[in-house]
């Protein structure tokens, strides 16, 4: 009989992760005891409707906010603060430093982080520019760049500096419909070649079935786990009922409030 494999030891932990936040006449709670694992060069998933948590809990794991109830662990340890070990790319596109060119802002993360200096630090910019195919504009500065280019140097930066894990908040959420598919394959490209560890969040059904190997599903506010879904990038049909991957998704994630907090608890798993 074949043993069984170890099961591998999770890149990042989240357990029983309540968030709250203070505005200025209320406590809102942003997810109420959310658990998930990440395990190394996963493409993860955070999926649900505006409000649900996902970007509160993308801000968490970056270490910008502490849990109110629960633990997050990265590599063991418990996060507490940012750290170069999780770098984060957002949606805006001012992101970037204005006045540096490409390779300048490539280099700064490095240089300011005191990674890398002069030659090596340049190298290293240059060499990460390449995956993101903007060799040519490498002493272009950001005004002069489309919108996904200027994406695609965020991402430069933040891989220069070999993170653990990529954070990615609706990184392509700006962009229009054509440049956002084009950049959802230029990053599944990029992870083919590096096999990265990336946690992605997004409120587009089919974005999180195109980048995702595991979606996590979040029922709307206070954010809670309503299912997990393996996936293979494709919207498959299922083999009994005929439905669509997507069509099942949306239906588990805008049911009605009740069977929200029936159909599925807080860190069951649904895999496809």
């Amino acid at each position: 009989m074949k043993p069984l494999e170890p099961t591998p030891t999770p890149l990042l932990e989240v357990r029983g992760v309540t968030l709250q936040y203070k505005t200025k006449e209320h406590l809102v709670t942003a997810t109420y005891r959310v658990s998930f694992d990440v395990l190394s060069s996963e493409r993860f998933v955070l999926l649900g409707p505006s409000g649900c948590g996902k970007s509160t809990l993308m801000k968490a794991v970056g270490g910008y906010m502490a849990p109110t109830e629960g633990t997050m662990k990265l590599k063991g340890k418990t996060i507490r603060k940012p750290g170069p070990d999780r770098m984060m790319v957002f949606q805006e596109f001012d992101q970037l430093l204005p006045w540096k060119t490409v390779k300048k802002n490539v280099m700064f993360a490095l240089e300011s982080s005191g990674r890398m200096r002069g030659t090596a630090a340049e190298d290293k910019a240059m060499e990460t520019i390449a995956k993101v195919n903007l060799t040519k504009f490498a002493d272009n500065y950001p005004h002069t760049l489309s919108g996904g280019m200027k994406q695609r140097v965020a991402i430069a930066r933040a891989m220069a500096m070999e993170p653990d894990i990529l954070l990615m908040d609706e990184p392509f959420a700006a962009l229009d419909a054509l440049t956002r598919r084009k950049m959802q394959d230029e990053l599944m490209q990029l992870w083919a070649d590096t096999k990265f560890t990336v946690l992605f969040v997004t409120h587009s059904i089919p974005e999180a079935i195109r980048v995702g190997s595991r979606i996590l599903l979040l029922s709307p506010h206070p954010g809670q786990v309503k299912a997990e879904i393996n996936c293979d990038g494709e919207d498959r049909a299922d083999p009994v009922s005929g439905v669509k991957l997507s069509d099942q998704i949306h239906s588990m994630l805008f049911a009605e409030q009740v069977e929200q907090t029936t159909a599925v608890p807080a860190g069951g798993r649904v895999h496809d």
